[in-house]
C-alpha cells in the first residue's frame, strides 16, 4: 500500500497554469504565502490588475530558510515533500515525469523510539515498510522556500505591499473594500483571502456582511495545532536518523536535518505539535527551551548531547506568530462538509485559498499552491 501514490491519483490534469483568462476587474490577494503567490502568478501571466497585501515584512508565510547554521540551507518551515515528487512538475506547470530538482529520498537508515526512560531501536523492516507506505523526500541542496521563490514569488513580488495586515473586508457593495492596520483602504472587484486558518479562527479580520453560521462553524472545527521547530547544532553525530518520542497528544520527534545532505554539519531537529507542544511553548526563554531538549537527549545518549552541543540553534515558534497562530492542516482528517463551507465564496466577491482549501487533498506546500490555482480559477471564472 502506497499512500503517496493515492495522493498522486488526486492531482488535477489541468490547473490554472494551463488556461488563459480575460478579466477586466481588480483583484486583491490577502497573504503572500504559497497560495497567494500561486494565485498572483496566474494574474501576472494574464496581465490582470492585482496587488498582494502581506501582514509581515517577508513573503513565504510559514516557509522560511536559514543559511547560517549549517553548510546547507535549512528549512525552518515546511521541510518534506509528502507526495510523489511528480507533484513538483504539476505545481510548476512542467510536462513529463523528469524531476529537475535534486531530492533526497527520506528512507531512514536508523530509527529509535523513546518512552522517557528507555530508547529502543526501530527495525530495518519497519523503516522499509514506512518508506514504502509514504515515500517522502526532501530537497538535497535547497529548500521549499527556494522552490517557491524561484517558481512563484520571483515574478510577482513587486506587487506585494508588506506590513499591511488586513483588518476588515467589506463586500456589501459592488466594490469590495479591504482595510489594513492604520486604516488604509483598497478597492477591488474581487478578493482572495489566503491567510492561515489560525488567523481566521482569531477573528482578527472583520467581514461585512458577517460570515454565516456554517462558515463560522467550519472555521472553528478545523484542526490547526500549536507547535514549534528547533534546530540544534553539534560537533558530531551521536543520534539516530529519527527518534519518535512518547506523546500524550500530538507529535514529538527528533530527526537528523542533515540526513542525505552530503554535509559536514551535524544538525538535529526537534518538531513538536499539538497539545504536547504547549509545555515547550511556555518557555519564554529560548535558552531554557534548548536546555530542556539537551537534558532529554542526554538521557537518551548518556550525556553526549551536552558535551557535543556547539551552543548554536534556531527556533521557530509558529503558534506564537500573530499572523500564523499554528502549524499546518490535514484535509483528510476533516469533515467534508466543513471543507465545502470553508471553500464557499462570499457573494462571488470574496474567495478563499490555503492548504486546507485544496480540493485535491495534497499535503503541505503542494496543497497550498494547488489551492491558489484552483481558487483563482474560480474567482476569474465566476459570473
Amino acid at each position: 500500500m502506497n499512500w503517496a501514490a493515492r495522493a498522486v491519483e488526486k492531482l488535477p490534469e489541468v490547473t490554472a497554469l494551463d488556461k488563459s483568462y480575460e478579466y477586466s476587474g481588480k483583484v486583491v490577494i490577502v497573504g503572500a504565502g504559497p497560495s497567494g503567490l500561486a494565485a498572483a502568478k496566474i494574474l501576472e501571466r494574464n496581465q490582470i490588475d492585482y496587488l498582494i497585501l502581506e501582514a509581515t515584512d517577508r513573503f513565504g508565510g510559514r516557509l522560511k530558510k536559514d543559511t547560517t547554521l549549517a553548510d546547507f540551507p535549512i528549512d525552518l518551515g515546511a521541510e518534506w515533500i509528502h507526495s510523489d515528487p511528480i507533484v513538483l512538475n504539476k505545481i510548476k506547470g512542467v510536462a513529463g515525469n523528469t524531476i529537475e530538482e535534486d531530492l533526497v529520498p527520506y528512507h531512514l537508515k536508523s530509527g529509535a523510539k523513546w518512552d522517557g526512560v528507555k530508547i529502543k531501536e526501530v527495525s530495518k523492516a519497519e523503516l522499509d515498510f514506512r518508506y514504502r507506505f509514504l515515500p517522502e523526500s526532501k530537497f538535497k541542496s535547497s529548500t521549499w522556500y527556494d522552490f517557491v521563490e524561484e517558481n512563484l514569488a520571483k515574478s510577482v513580488k513587486s506587487k506585494i505591499h508588506f506590513n499591511s495586515a488586513v483588518t476588515s473586508i467589506d463586500y456589501s457593495e459592488d466594490e469590495v473594500i479591504v482595510k489594513t492596520v492604520g486604516g488604509k483602504a483598497y478597492e477591488a472587484d474581487r478578493v482572495l483571502v489566503t491567510v492561515s486558518v489560525g488567523v481566521l479562527k482569531s477573528k482578527s479580520i472583520e467581514f461585512t456582511p458577517a460570515l454565516d453560521g456554517k462558515k463560522k462553524k467550519a472555521i472553528a472545527a478545523i484542526h490547526f495545532r500549536p507547535g514549534l521547530k528547533v534546530a540544534l547544532k553539534f560537533s558530531d553525530t551521536f543520534y539516530h536518523n529519527a527518534i519518535e518520542c512518547a506523546s500524550n497528544s500530538g507529535e514529538r520527534v527528533y530527526y537528523d536535518i542533515a540526513f542525505g545532505k552530503e554535509s559536514e554539519s551535524h544538525v538535529l531537529g526537534f518538531l513538536c505539535t499539538g497539545e504536547e507542544s504547549r509545555r515547550y511553548i511556555e518557555y519564554s526563554s529560548d535558552e531554557a527551551l534548548v536546555q530542556v531538549l539537551l537534558e532529554e537527549l542526554d538521557q537518551m545518549y548518556t550525556g553526549r548531547a551536552t558535551r557535543l552541543f556547539t551552543g548554536e540553534y534556531r527556533i521557530e515558534r509558529w503558534s506564537e506568530y500573530e499572523y500564523t497562530r499554528g502549524t499546518w492542516t490535514q484535509a483528510f482528517e476533516e469533515n467534508p462538509n466543513h471543507l465545502r463551507h470553508l471553500n464557499r465564496p462570499l457573494n462571488n466577491k470574496v474567495f478563499f485559498a490555503g492548504e486546507i482549501n485544496d480540493p485535491y487533498r495534497q499535503m503541505g506546500v503542494p496543497g497550498a499552491i494547488l489551492s491558489g490555482y484552483h481558487s483563482i480559477d474560480r474567482l476569474l471564472s465566476a459570473p
